[in-house]
């Protein structure tokens, strides 16, 4: 088993495996997997429901609001200020702080949610994107949702929208972008489990290295 003191962010194509890949690393490195989890974390801390969170969950809002919570966040936020907030403010914030305080905690792999985005600076952070191609895609989600090829073709397709529009909302960088990540890997090509000891790999030689400032 393989110790490590790394925080894994995971961006996934929808259908590409990215959360069986992240919960099978983090049980390989036996660390705490976070997904749906996040939105829980946030609704405990924040006192919203559940519900709230998911009905934001990885949509994006318009420009305007956008930029607003932007603003708010980058110059930091009083509880009188947190409370006139409109509620695409709050449910943001709140679910960013979960992020923050959860990777606090130690090592773990978080799937989603701008994860990366919240994190970035962290010297533990390790960024995947996880990707396939759409035949691969369409099988898989075909087969989890039954449902003909094209319904899971055009499921894909709208599913990657909405996660591309909220991660290029609320970062400054571009959903499924090679720069936007430190790795991105094709879970077609090297299959569930290569594509996780690919990351493994990769974690092992960040850790190697960090002590000789290479990373």
């Amino acid at each position: 088993m393989m110790k490590t003191n790394t925080i894994i962010t995971i961006g996934r194509q929808f259908g590409s495996g990215g959360r069986e890949i992240g919960q099978k690393l983090a049980k390989e490195l036996e660390i705490p997997f976070y997904d749906q989890e996040m939105l829980d974390r946030a609704a405990k801390e924040s006192g919203f429901c559940k519900e709230i969170f998911e009905s934001h969950d990885e949509k994006p809002t318009n420009s305007f609001l956008y930029s607003l919570v932007m603003d708010t966040y980058s110059l930091g936020y009083s509880s009188g200020s947190f409370t006139d907030m409109p509620l695409n403010h709050k449910v943001f914030l709140a679910q960013f702080d979960a992020i923050k305080k959860m990777a606090e905690e130690g090592p773990c792999v978080f799937v989603g949610r701008c994860a990366d985005y919240a994190l970035e600076g962290n010297e533990n952070l390790l960024s995947v994107f996880i990707h396939a191609d759409i035949d691969s895609r369409t099988k898989r989600i075909a087969r989890d949702f039954q449902m003909t090829d094209s319904k899971a073709k055009e499921m894909i397709l709208k599913t990657d929208k909405k996660r591309a529009n909220y991660y290029n909302y609320f970062t400054n960088k571009k959903w499924g972008d090679a720069t936007s990540y430190h790795y991105c890997f094709c879970s077609s090509k090297l299959g569930i489990d290569g594509t996780v000891e690919a990351i493994k790999d990769m974690i092992h030689i960040r850790e190697k290295n960090k002590d000789a400032r290479i990373w």
